[in-house]
């Protein structure tokens, strides 16, 4: 074979090849509702391989050539894009990530720092002064829901505006906070007529948001509530009576961090759990509370969009196989 033959060969094959899928696994993804989709964040960490991928793909390899691999495993039918929330994402970019899965596979994409965070952040992160752009309606049409429905179409399944630990200034006065907060989702365009399913869903990590005030908010527009896992909210039993007041209607859950951890322990459950490669804190009593929720939400027909962090129990793989069963094996 000539040299350019083989480069040929080569450059057309996959850099990223899909792990052998345990036949169990296939069982337990064909025993979920079709509207039930569980997924991770991201999916560029080398330590999954076996669990996603053979061999051993490099992070930038994965990053740019994973997504595919990622979305042949069965039980991996979405996955959150957290990287549009550092930086704005376009159309096209939106739509060459959309090409690179089934037809019925759908994405988390979380809105731009620009618009969900109330303060703006010097380069270690920490506060400088107050987001002139902060809920900005106008902004968040341009720069995440349009190029988001543009380039996803019917993959696009939950817009996720992600707020995060607010300023004292802004906190002070929730009532203010609501009023800004309803006045951009009622200034968002209707997602159904490219993305029938899509739903936009707000996630807080302050728990002064939890209140009926915020609740009638997303109701009146139509928005979700995005069960945030993390432990600078209260564990999910107390957020129960906010996800009853929100029914009917689709769930989306990010479970993003240990409660062990802390509210800044992010760096310590990667150094903890690195390569991400098996549970190292399973976490049943969550992973039931959950089942029970995508149950009964999935049996009414209403969609399920839940996606895992590594830093949860370990492993997102692992622990998306472990919910699965806790789904599977319920009333």
């Amino acid at each position: 074979m000539s040299t350019l033959l083989q480069d040929s060969l080569f450059a057309d094959a996959p850099r990223v090849v899909p792990a052998p899928v345990d036949p169990a696994l296939r069982a337990l993804a064909a025993d979920l509702p079709p509207s039930l989709r569980l997924g991770t964040s991201s999916w560029s960490f080398p330590g999954w391989s076996g669990l996603v991928w053979a061999g051993q793909p490099d992070e930038a390899t994965l990053a740019r050539e994973g997504l595919g691999a990622y979305a042949c495993h069965p039980l991996l039918r979405t996955v959150s894009l957290d990287r549009s929330h550092y930086r704005p994402m376009t159309a096209a970019q939106f739509a060459a990530l959309a090409a690179q899965v089934p037809q019925d596979f759908r994405f988390i994409v979380k809105a731009p720092a620009l618009i969900s965070d109330g303060a703006q952040r010097d380069a270690g992160g920490r506060p400088v002064a107050l987001n002139p752009t902060f809920l900005d309606p106008a902004l968040t049409r341009e720069q995440f829901v349009q190029p988001a429905l543009e380039g996803l179409g019917t993959r696009a399944g939950a817009l996720v505006i992600e707020i995060g630990p607010l300023p004292g200034a802004l906190k002070a006065d929730l009532p203010a906070l609501l009023r800004r907060l309803a006045h951009l989702l009622d200034a968002l365009p209707a997602l159904a007529p490219q993305a029938p399913e899509a739903v936009i869903a707000v996630e807080v990590r302050d728990p002064e948001w939890l209140v009926p005030a915020f609740r009638d908010v997303l109701k009146a527009a139509g928005a979700r509530y995005c069960l945030g896992l993390h432990p600078r909210l209260p564990p999910i039993e107390a957020q129960l009576p906010l996800l009853r007041a929100m029914w009917p209607g689709a769930f989306v859950c990010r479970w993003n961090l240990h409660r062990r951890h802390g509210a800044h322990g992010y760096e310590t459950a990667k150094a903890g759990y690195a390569p991400f490669d098996r549970l190292v804190d399973p976490d049943p009593a969550t992973r039931e509370a959950l089942a029970r929720i995508m149950r009964g939400t999935a049996a009414a027909g209403h969609p399920v969009l839940v996606t895992i962090n590594n830093k949860a129990e370990g492993s997102a793989p692992c622990s998306v196989a472990a919910l699965a069963r806790a789904v599977a094996d319920g009333p």
